[in-house]
């Protein structure tokens, strides 16, 4: 049986747009309480005008810096009474190949996508641990498992597939705490994920994506379809948690040609 959670508290990362904005979307809709933590201040006021201001509280927050997330998380936790699950979604990508990152590059992916996990996971665990069902979900992707998702994202899935390594361990670790931990894998969706990218470099892999792995790419999800399956997640039972769950579109697209 599933758990209603009405009343509960999420803290998602990187909510101002994309799954995340669709995922605290979700979460509203099922009557929980949300604190929404990303960078971008402006987007954060306009989700926040969007969900409620009695149901979303945004805090702008650079979840690279530690002592910004511990600022975050203890204003959702003193504005709403308490957190009850995070969802680690905050993320970046950068295309092209190895040998065309910039040192920057390197630095930005690795510190967003593992280093800020585990600062949000460490500041929220002690908040956890006073719930009654708590979760922590993290958002990996399908380039960390499946090697045609698309080419020129060698640093990305990589960092995803550390994030996995470090999920399976972290459940073990949260057990005798009381608290679920879950690996999300979503394939390709409409976002803005590319949002930013330099254009050479993006048709370059483009390019090399179709060339290596044929004409054919997987569509028809939307950023709804992965919040349903987050909102699916922090609903089990507790005691009951759902260890992977990878959610990738079913139609078959032919790739762009650029």
């Amino acid at each position: 049986m599933s758990q209603s959670i009405a009343g509960m508290v999420y803290v998602v990362t990187g909510a101002s747009r994309g799954f995340g904005l669709a995922i605290a979307q979700e979460l509203v809709s099922r009557g929980a309480r949300v604190g929404l933590l990303a960078r971008d201040e402006e987007r954060l006021a306009a989700a926040v005008a969007k969900l409620g201001a009695d149901k979303a509280l945004a805090v702008v927050a650079d979840i690279t810096d530690s002592a910004a997330v511990q600022a975050a998380m203890d204003a959702v936790a003193a504005h709403f009474g308490g957190i009850d699950g995070l969802v680690n979604n905050a993320g970046i990508a950068k295309p092209g190949f190895v040998e065309q990152y910039t040192d920057a590059e390197v630095q930005a992916q690795l510190q967003i996508n593992i280093a800020g996990l585990i600062y949000a996971c460490r500041v929220a665990i002690p908040y956890l641990e006073q719930s009654q069902n708590p979760r922590i979900i993290n958002i990996s992707s399908a380039s960390a498992y499946h090697h045609d998702e698309m080419l020129g994202l060698s640093l990305y899935a990589a960092s995803k597939a550390a994030v996995e390594r470090l999920s399976r361990d972290l459940r073990r670790e949260m057990q005798e705490k009381g608290v679920g931990v879950t690996i999300l894998r979503p394939g390709a969706a409409a976002t803005e994920f590319a949002a930013g990218w330099e254009h050479d470099r993006f048709v370059e892999t483009l390019n090399a994506w179709h060339k290596r792995c044929g004409p054919y790419m997987d569509f028809g999800m939307s950023v709804e379809h992965v919040a349903e399956a987050v909102a699916f997640c922090l609903a089990m039972d507790p005691g009951v948690s759902v260890d992977e769950l990878e959610i990738r579109p079913n139609r078959l697209m032919e790739k762009v040609k650029v």
